[in-house]
């Protein structure tokens, strides 16, 4: 049998190794943002605005993503304190990236004076396609994935030979989460790119939150299987409390600016007149 096996490092330049992971993630901020340019000239929003943002929220989410998870191994770095800027050895959270993503817009959005709400619906459904293409960097690298299983169950899941065979490592076959994870916000995305457009159903700030909550439930469930999560207390998993956390946050949050705050529709847009200038 053919050896399907990926290769993590694309090409070379010279000495220095060009990783498919690193593309990967480089297709899916392109992808995130020509979404939220496409969908924000909808709702009357520059695409200056999300260039500007993208520039600010990238560098700073990786921080945030790196900053989540020396926090919960500081049992490791604070024996290794050299080892926490070594972001070359792997080592970041999504959710400390999201975390830190969204303190930037909020920021952000009360520089520029923009709606924050609307802003993260425009955004959302980008995030979550770029999700889905991230998780094949974790693919390639064999890592976030799942227990050990068989070749068995994993061609009864009509997965092709060369998913199969990256989920060889070592001699064993894991569960591959990062495809769980993939197809199930893959779905998430879909309903959400189809109902978003859809007159008097979300009020700004529901398309977010709708994400929120999807992508809540399947990470919650994803994570029980990993075998690579952090721990609180040596028995919690953080992402699982975490996404328990924000699923109900959530639903509070939905019904409160339902009942209390009444904003506006969604397809109402931002109403600033577009093409406006930040000149």
């Amino acid at each position: 049998m053919t050896n399907l096996v990926i290769n993590p490092v694309a090409f070379h330049l010279g000495n220095l190794s060009v990783k498919w992971y690193g593309i990967i993630m480089a297709v899916a901020i392109m992808l995130a943002c020509w979404m939220a340019i496409n969908e924000g000239k909808k709702r009357q929003i520059i695409p200056d605005d999300f260039v500007d943002l993208l520039l600010w929220a990238v560098p700073l989410g990786y921080v945030g993503a790196r900053i989540y998870y020396v926090i919960f191994e500081w049992g490791y770095y604070s024996q290794h304190p050299e080892q926490i800027i070594a972001i070359w050895n792997g080592g970041i959270a999504i959710y400390g990236g999201l975390i830190a993503g969204l303190i930037v817009l909020l920021i952000f959005c009360y520089k520029r004076m923009l709606p924050p709400f609307l802003m993260l619906d425009i955004i959302a459904p980008g995030v979550m396609a770029a999700q889905i293409w991230g998780r094949w960097g974790n693919f390639v690298n064999q890592e976030a994935h799942g227990a050990p299983t068989t070749l068995h169950f994993l061609q009864s899941l009509h997965l092709p030979q060369f998913i199969i065979e990256q989920m060889k490592i070592g001699g064993t076959y894991y569960q591959p989460t990062f495809l769980y994870e993939s197809f199930f916000n893959l779905i998430g995305l879909i309903l959400i790119l189809s109902l978003r457009h859809k007159k008097h159903l979300f009020k700004q700030g529901e398309v977010f939150m709708t994400y929120l909550l999807w992508y809540s439930v399947v990470r919650f469930f994803v994570e029980g299987m990993r075998t690579d999560s952090l721990y609180i207390f040596g028995i919690i998993r953080v992402s699982q409390a975490l996404s328990l956390i924000l699923f109900i946050a959530t639903i509070i949050l939905w019904i409160y600016r339902r009942k209390v705050v009444n904003p506006k529709w969604y397809l109402d847009g931002s109403g600033l007149k577009y093409p406006y200038s930040r000149d």
